[in-house]
């Protein structure tokens, strides 16, 4: 059986990659196909260990990353290669422009409110009318149109290539 989780460290409930440990918040990753993690740092902020986190996902897992804020990816440093210290290095200036962020957003209320509203839409998740966008409304009606067209007919004479003159071979004759 399993140890249960010290009650020091605990998951943030909306950001992926981070924790927090000793009233500090801490960011690892795990590197895909390794058992082998890269520790991201030590953060006075949740904000900023998930920025860090950001980075080293688009590092590793590229587009196909889960990130807690798509919405400042232009903004990232991209790592010099893919090691752990050039990781590391971009994960922690990613942390430190967020901290910047974070400054100048006390001072300008809106954008509090618009990065609040961004986080909020990636853990809801925006309404998106796939109907209206694959323009499907008339899916349904065209399938029942489809189930009203009459079948090919069966028993159609023969011909050179039907199956009277096939020398006993048939197309299911292989399975």
């Amino acid at each position: 059986m399993a140890a249960a989780p010290s009650s020091s460290t605990k998951k943030h409930p909306s950001y992926r990659g981070i924790r927090c440990r000793n009233s500090k918040w801490v960011s690892e990753i795990r590197e895909p196909r390794k058992s082998t993690r890269i520790w991201l740092g030590t953060y006075p902020t949740p904000e900023m260990a998930a920025a860090a986190y950001d980075v080293a996902a688009l590092a590793l897992k590229g587009s196909d990353a889960v990130l807690n804020f798509p919405n400042f990816v232009s903004t990232y440093p991209v790592p010099a290669s893919s090691s752990s210290v050039d990781i590391r290095n971009a994960a922690a200036a990613a942390a430190a422009s967020c901290a910047r962020r974070k400054a100048e957003s006390v001072s300008d209320p809106d954008e509090n409110q618009r990065m609040e509203q961004s986080r909020s839409n990636d853990v809801i998740g925006e309404f998106v009318d796939e109907d209206a966008l694959l323009n499907m409304p008339n899916l349904l009606v065209d399938m029942a149109e489809g189930m009203m067209v009459s079948p090919p007919r069966l028993n159609s004479s023969p011909s050179d290539d039907s199956p009277e003159n096939s020398d006993g071979e048939r197309l299911w004759s292989y399975f």
